[in-house]
């Protein structure tokens, strides 16, 4: 039980200090277009792309397990639950994860903390993220497969 605990502060800890890194260096224009290009490690050896894909799945499953044993337990488990579902592969990832990024709290709060960092807003799509923010109130009903 004393694990779990730590692991709860860990993961707490770690998500104070990663995800803002992680926001502050995503290009501004991640979220712009329909599709994700594929990342540079697909085309290396068929070797190294296996041993990344299966570190990276078995890492997503166990924060994902985590999470759900932090629901429970004091911790951030949606957090952790929605760090997991970033690292697997799965079809229409790339929707749902701009679907979560336009609800207008977020983005304007990740616009906010990239402000202060000196970057430039994200681009939710080929307009500016401030013309997509505000249109994001209107679309806050529909889901991520729309």
């Amino acid at each position: 039980m004393k694990w779990l605990f730590l692991a709860s502060v860990v993961m707490f800890v770690g998500a104070l200090v990663i995800v803002p890194l992680i926001v502050i260096r995503l290009p501004a224009d991640y979220f712009a277009g329909k599709r994700r290009e594929p990342s540079a490690i697909w085309g290396s050896h068929p070797v190294l792309r296996w041993l990344f894909w299966g570190t990276k799945t078995a890492l997503g499953v166990v924060l994902i397990l985590a999470g759900i044993t932090m629901l429970v337990l004091p911790g951030q488990g949606i957090l952790t639950i929605l760090i997991g579902l970033t690292l697997l592969e799965f079809p229409g990832k790339y929707r749902l994860e701009r679907w979560i990024v336009q609800r207008r709290p977020l983005i304007l709060a990740i616009n906010r903390l990239r402000a202060r960092s000196g970057r430039p807003p994200l681009q939710l799509n080929s307009a500016s993220a401030d013309s997509a923010s505000d249109t994001t109130a209107d679309n806050s009903s529909r889901g991520p497969c729309e």
